[in-house]
Order: structure tokens, then C-alpha cells, then sequence
């Protein structure tokens, strides 16, 4: 067993697990690409602990996923575990935002790119995913809705249609985002 797949394996869901996994990937930035891939290795029991892992990295490296945004915006859709998809929406709400910063503009996602993260957070929004990531998706939606104005009415649609059957969480955001896009 390799280094990486040893650490990922011994991961655990406390947050300084996972911080050390994520300090042993900062200080050896060559295992990136392989992290990476590992997030959406599916078969790989243990994928959706790389994507915990590479959740903590983005806070410290953001600049590092620019090269990644062509896995991630292709590969995200293939994700069923829950475990994986919510660092994924986050992640994904993050370099959308950081997409959308005119200071920093360090992340630059192609056309092509934003079409895929709009189906997929779409996809996230009106499945069986948990609140967090609904949440993620429906805060990416709207980030995404300021250049796309189509989205903005469907996601109204769908937020309003969906809102009483929902938990607090999911209420509160929903009505936030409602206030933001009117």
C-alpha cells in the first residue's frame, strides 16, 4: 500500500485527522494529482475520505485546484456517497465564489465548466442528497444565477415548491437565498 492510500485509510471523520492528512498532502504538493483522483474513485472504499481531506486543503492552497476543475467539474455528478458529496458542494460553492471575486480571481472556470456545475448542483438540489449539500448547491446556484439568468427562476421555483418539506436548516437558507434573488 502506498504512503498516500496508507494515510487516506487511516483517516478518520475528527477534524485533526483529517487536518494531518491534510498537512502531510500540503507539505508533499506531487500527491495532489493522485489525491484527486482518488476523491472519485468510486470503487475505492475509502474515496470520500479524500474528499474530506482535500476539503481542509482547499482552505489553505485554493490555487492548487485550478488545475483540478476539469475532474471536478466532470466527475463530481458520478458521486453517490454522501461522505463525498458534501466536502465536493462545498468545495464546489467555494470556487465558484472565488470564480466570481474580482480581487482575487485565482480560479477560472471555463464555459463549459459552469454548464457542468450548474446541472450538477441542480442535480444535487432536487435529489435525495442531505441538507448541506442542498445548501451548497442552492448558495452556488445563486452565485452562478448573476451571469446565467435563467437560473435564478428555476431555482425560485424549485426552493418555493420544496419548502415546507424540508428541515429548519434548509428553510432558513432557502428563504436567505429567495430575499437575494428578488
Amino acid at each position: 500500500m502506498s504512503e498516500l492510500s496508507t494515510i487516506i485509510t487511516q483517516t478518520t471523520g475528527y477534524k485533526n485527522s483529517r487536518q494531518t492528512a491534510a498537512n502531510f498532502i500540503i507539505a508533499r504538493p506531487e500527491l495532489m494529482d493522485d489525491l484527486m483522483s482518488i476523491c472519485f474513485e468510486i470503487q475505492n472504499p475509502d474515496h470520500y475520505k479524500a474528499c474530506w481531506i482535500i476539503e481542509l486543503i482547499f482552505y489553505e492552497k485554493p490555487n492548487w485546484f485550478q488545475k483540478h476543475l476539469n475532474l471536478i467539474c466532470s466527475k463530481s455528478k458520478i458521486l453517490t456517497n454522501e461522505s463525498a458529496i458534501r466536502p465536493l458542494s462545498k468545495i464546489i460553492f467555494l470556487l465558484i465564489e472565488a470564480h466570481y471575486k474580482i480581487a482575487k480571481n485565482e480560479i477560472h472556470f471555463s464555459e463549459e465548466q459552469r454548464q457542468e456545475l450548474i446541472e450538477i448542483n441542480f442535480d444535487w438540489l432536487i435529489t435525495d442528497t442531505k441538507v448541506a449539500s442542498k445548501v451548497y448547491a442552492m448558495r452556488s446556484l445563486q452565485l452562478l444565477g448573476k451571469e446565467y439568468d435563467w437560473i435564478h427562476p428555476e431555482l425560485e421555483t424549485i426552493l418555493t415548491k420544496d419548502f415546507s418539506a424540508h428541515t429548519a436548516a434548509y428553510k432558513a437558507v432557502s428563504k436567505d437565498i429567495l430575499k437575494k434573488i428578488k
